[in-house]
């Protein structure tokens, strides 16, 4: 379930509550290879077929920032900010990228609100995002995501 914040107060009193998990997102060729495509980083572990069968990892692998950058799609399916005439991404802290996510396997996001900083005009929200592999016994990504949510007046 989505959680909800109408307001400032709302979301400083969540600081260390847990939201998700996300859907299921199963992770395909397709995807790494549009992603090769649209950064130019072309590795073969990404996106050579035959040759990745018999690298480290059995098969192709998703990109580490694929795999970060998804959190822009897991994050509004963990909480929503309703107070906010804008949110718009600062930035990031601390990214581990612990285990390779296999095409063909599925992930998912869990958060928790680290902190609420009031900025000018708004308020700064850190959400550790941990980007969990289905059947993994270690996340494949664990990143301290930081947002800025501008009050509408």
């Amino acid at each position: 379930m989505i959680a909800v914040f109408r307001s400032v107060e709302e979301l400083a009193a969540a600081v260390g509550s847990k939201r998700g998990p996300t859907d299921w997102l199963t992770i395909e060729q397709s995807r790494v290879d549009a992603f090769a495509d649209a950064t130019g980083d072309h590795q073969w572990i990404h996106v050579d077929l035959e040759r990745a069968r018999t690298g480290p990892f059995g098969g192709t692998i998703a990109h580490g920032y694929l795999t970060l950058s998804l959190c822009s799609l897991f994050l509004p399916q963990l909480m929503r900010v309703e107070m906010s005439g804008m949110g718009i991404n600062y930035g990031l802290d601390r990214v581990r990228f612990t285990a390779p996510v296999r095409v063909g396997s599925r992930i998912r996001a869990v958060g928790e609100i680290a902190s609420v900083t009031p900025v000018t005009g708004g308020v700064q929200v850190v959400v550790r995002v941990t980007v969990e592999i289905e059947g993994g016994t270690r996340p494949a990504c664990v990143a301290d995501t930081i947002s800025r949510f501008m009050v509408s007046a």
